[in-house]
C-alpha cells in the first residue's frame, strides 16, 4: 500500500508540478499534498467522503457504542 501512495505522490505532485527550485519548495508542496490526501480527497470505498471525516464518524460511533454497552452492563449490576 505504501508503494501505491508513493506512486500517487510522485505522479500527482512531483512530476506534474515540477521542476522544483529547491528542497524547501518540495517540502512545502509535500505538506500540502499530505493534507489534501488526508483531509480533502474523496475516497469512493468509504462513501465518497474524506478519510478524516470517515475516521471522525467511526470514532463517534465507537464512543456511543461503548457508552451503550457500559450503561447496559451497569443495569445488570444494580
Amino acid at each position: 500500500m505504501a508503494e501505491s501512495i508513493n506512486a500517487f505522490y510522485k505522479a500527482e505532485l512531483i512530476t506534474m508540478q515540477g521542476p522544483w527550485r529547491n528542497v524547501d519548495d518540495v517540502e512545502l508542496a509535500t505538506l500540502g499534498w499530505v493534507h489534501w490526501w488526508n483531509h480533502r480527497r474523496l475516497l469512493a470505498s468509504i462513501g465518497n467522503i474524506p478519510p478524516v471525516e470517515f475516521e471522525t464518524r467511526w470514532t463517534t460511533t465507537q464512543a456511543a457504542d461503548n457508552t451503550d454497552h457500559h450503561d447496559a452492563y451497569q443495569g445488570v449490576l444494580t
